[in-house]
């Protein structure tokens, strides 16, 4: 059986990528330098193969290796994995989301005045359209 192709990156491919996000063009063993886990060389050249394959990074040769970066936005990545999670799991609530999101995360108080602040210039913006 074939194995669909999500609109969004696997939680693998979500890690390289906020790894080339983060840290620039990087090779194989660059990724490999900054990822969580245990993760072989193969493994790592394999998944980098796929993910160029599928659009979501760009490469150039150097020497031998292979320099990667992502070709995916991190924002518009970010809008379509939340964007699917709210569908599927909160049937479209943002309130049900973020309620579970607290729930979760149980942010502290600096975390809890960003957020307050997000959703004042959120507010703000709205009125200003």
């Amino acid at each position: 059986m074939v194995r669909p192709k999500l609109p969004y990156p696997t939680p693998a491919e979500l890690e390289v990528l906020q790894i080339l996000w983060d840290h620039g063009p990087l090779t194989v063993r660059e990724v490999m330098g900054h990822q969580q886990g245990d993760r072989g060389y193969t493994t790592v050249m394999s998944l980098l193969q796929v993910m160029y394959e599928k659009g979501l990074l760009s490469r150039k040769a150097e020497g031998r290796a292979f320099r990667y970066s992502a070709k995916a936005q991190r924002e518009k990545t970010l809008r379509r994995i939340i964007g699917d999670l709210l569908g599927r799991a909160f049937s479209g609530s943002s309130s049900a989301l973020v309620v579970q999101l607290l729930e979760q995360a149980h942010p502290d108080e600096k975390e809890l005045s960003a957020i307050r602040a997000a959703i004042e210039a959120y507010e703000q913006n709205k009125e200003g359209q």
